[in-house]
């Protein structure tokens, strides 16, 4: 196998490993959207994103909060 040929064979296996399917997105939605429920009262809009960054994907959950629900701590 060539070089050229080696090279693009593994930046495509690599870029394999860290694109994610539409049902691993929606599960990963799901679970970050009640995790933040459980701290935040939001507006809905949640997203998630990912892209390449300079050390690797990056990826991000973004959404809108209304405000924080704070817990009281009994002492």
């Amino acid at each position: 196998m060539k070089g050229e040929e080696r090279g693009r064979l593994m930046r495509l296996l690599e870029r394999d490993k860290t694109e994610m399917n539409e049902a691993s997105k929606e599960a990963a939605l799901a679970d970050f959207k009640r995790v933040a429920e459980e701290y935040f009262e939001t507006d809905g809009g949640f997203l998630l994103t990912s892209r390449e960054g300079k050390k690797g994907t990056e990826v991000v959950f973004t959404f809108r909060i209304l405000r924080v629900k704070n817990f009281l701590t009994l002492k």
